[in-house]
C-alpha cells in the first residue's frame, strides 16, 4: 500500500510552501497592513483567497487532469497547451519572476549596505552568486525536495517568526526610531471595501499562474516516496497543497500584523519591513532581514528553474536538463541585473494579460465534466477574459484607447482590475450553445 510517512509530508509541504513564497511575498503583507489599518484582518483574509486559493486550485487543476500545465492546456488543443505553457514558462521564470529572485535578493539583503557608486559591481556579484547556487541545487532535482523542505525552509520561517515576536513584544511605544503599538486609520479602498482591496493585492502578487508551473514540483516530490497510482498522487497533492496554503496564510498573517502595528509611514512594504526589522532587533535586525529574504528568494528560484527546466526537457528532448538549468540560470543572471522596478514596470502590463486567461482556465477545469467536448466554452471564456485583460494591461503602461477605454469603465469590477469576471462567464455560456463546430469535433 502506497502510503507517505507524516515526515515526508511535512518535507513536501515544506517545499511547495517555500518554492511559492518568495521576497515579494514578504513585501505586499507588510505594506497592506499598514495601509489598512484596523482593517487589517479582513484584507488580509482577501489576500490569502487570490493568492493562496488560487494557488492551490491551480495544483489540484493540473492533479486532476494530469501531471502538467500541458495537460490542462489540452482541455482547448495540443497547439493551445504548447502556447499556454510556453508562455507562463517564460513569463513567471527568465522573463521576469526568476531575475527578480535575484535582483530583490540584492536589493533588499546587500544594497542598503553599500555605496552608490559601487552597487553595480556588489550587483554583479551577489548575482552571480546566487544563480551559481540555484545551478547548483537544481542540478540534481532529486535533492530538491531534501534540501529546500529540511534546511532553507526552517531558516526562512525563523527569520519571519524572530521579526513577529520582536513586533509583539514591543507593544506600545515611541521610544525608538519607528512608533509601534496603535493600529491607524485604513486609508484609500481599505476604508470602504477591505477585504475586496486585499483580494487585488493578492490578484497582483501573481500566485496563480505560478500554481500551474509549481504542480510538477509536488507530483515529482511525491512520486519520488514511490506514490505511483493516480489516485494517492491526487491525495497527497492535495494534502500538501492545502499545508503549505495554511502556512502561507499564517505567516501572511504575521508580515499583515508587523505592517498593521507600524504606525511611522513608509512608501513601500520593503522599506518597512527594513527599518522594523532594524528598529526591533538591533544591528543583528539587518542580518535577519537580508537571511530570509535571500532564502525566500533561492528557494522561489529553485522551484521556477526546476520546473522551467524540466519541462523544456520534455519539449526538446535533445537538450539535456543541466544544459537548460545552465542557460536559465545565466540568463537570469543578466536580466536580474536591470534592477527590480524596471523588471516590474515591464512585465507587469504582461502578467496582467495572461493572469485572468489562467485563472478562467483553472476555474472551468474543475467542470470539465459537465463541458465535455464544447472546447468553445474554454475558448470564449479565455478571450473574452484576455480581451479587457489587454485593456487593462496596457493602461496600467499609461497606454490609452480613447472611447474604448470610455466603455470598458463601465463594465463591473473594471476599475478594480477585475473587469474581465463578467465578460468571461458572458464567454462560457456563448461557448455552450450546439452551433461551434469546435463543439462537434471529437477531443484530439
Amino acid at each position: 500500500m502506497e502510503h507517505l510517512k507524516t515526515k515526508q509530508i511535512i518535507s513536501v509541504t515544506l517545499t511547495l510552501f517555500a518554492v511559492f513564497f518568495g521576497a515579494g511575498n514578504m513585501i505586499f503583507p507588510p505594506a497592506m497592513g499598514q495601509l489598512a489599518g484596523h482593517n487589517y484582518l479582513s484584507a488580509l483574509a482577501g489576500f490569502i483567497l487570490t493568492d493562496a486559493g488560487i494557488a492551490l486550485l491551480g495544483i489540484i487543476a493540473v492533479v486532476l487532469v494530469g501531471t502538467e500545465i500541458s495537460d490542462l492546456g489540452n482541455l482547448v488543443s495540443k497547439k493551445f497547451a504548447i502556447f499556454l505553457s510556453v508562455g507562463i514558462y517564460l513569463l513567471i521564470g527568465p522573463l521576469f519572476a526568476l531575475p527578480r529572485t535575484g535582483s530583490v535578493s540584492f536589493e533588499l539583503a546587500v544594497a542598503p549596505y553599500v555605496g552608490e557608486d559601487s552597487k553595480w559591481i556588489f550587483s554583479l556579484v551577489i548575482t552571480a552568486v546566487f544563480f551559481s547556487i540555484t545551478y547548483y541545487l537544481c542540478s540534481n532535482p532529486s535533492k530538491v525536495v531534501d534540501v529546500v523542505g529540511k534546511y532553507l525552509t526552517p531558516v526562512l520561517l525563523l527569520c519571519i517568526v524572530t521579526i513577529f515576536i520582536a513586533c509583539l513584544l514591543k507593544g506600545n511605544g515611541t521610544d525608538g526610531a519607528i512608533q509601534y503599538g496603535t493600529l491607524s486609520e485604513p486609508q484609500g479602498l481599505y476604508a470602504t471595501i477591505p477585504f475586496f482591496q486585499g483580494m487585488l493585492e493578492g490578484y497582483n502578487a501573481l500566485d496563480g499562474p505560478a500554481g500551474l508551473v509549481f504542480a510538477i514540483v509536488i507530483i515529482n516530490a511525491v512520486g519520488a516516496y514511490g506514490v505511483k497510482k493516480k489516485e494517492n498522487i491526487i491525495k497527497y497533492t492535495v494534502i500538501c497543497g492545502v499545508g503549505a496554503a495554511i502556512i502561507l496564510a499564517i505567516v501572511y498573517y504575521m508580515l499583515t500584523y508587523v505592517g498593521a502595528m507600524t504606525t511611522t509611514p513608509f512608501p513601500n512594504g520593503g522599506a518597512l519591513l527594513s527599518s522594523v526589522t532594524k528598529d526591533l532587533l538591533g544591528n543583528v535586525g539587518g542580518i535577519v532581514l537580508g537571511i530570509a529574504v535571500f532564502f525566500a528568494c533561492m528557494t522561489t528560484a529553485i522551484g521556477l528553474t526546476t520546473s522551467f527546466a524540466d519541462y523544456f526537457h520534455e519539449l526538446f528532448p535533445n537538450v539535456t536538463y543541466k544544459k537548460i538549468t545552465a542557460i536559465v540560470c545565466v540568463f537570469s543572471f543578466i536580466i536580474s541585473n536591470v534592477g527590480v522596478t524596471k523588471l516590474v514596470t515591464i512585465s507587469m502590463p504582461i502578467l496582467m494579460m495572461v493572469y485572468p486567461v489562467t485563472v478562467v482556465l483553472i476555474v472551468l477545469s474543475f467542470f470539465r465534466h459537465m463541458i465535455g467536448n464544447r472546447r468553445m466554452v474554454y475558448v470564449l471564456g479565455m478571450v473574452f477574459a484576455f480581451v479587457i485583460a489587454f485593456v487593462n494591461g496596457l493602461e496600467k503602461a499609461d497606454i490609452s484607447f480613447g472611447v474604448i477605454s470610455d466603455l470598458f469603465l463601465k463594465i463591473p469590477l473594471y476599475e478594480l482590475g477585475l473587469g474581465w469576471v463578467v465578460p468571461a462567464i458572458i464567454g462560457c455560456i456563448i461557448g455552450i450553445l450546439p452551433f461551434w463546430s469546435m463543439n462537434k469535433r471529437e477531443a484530439e
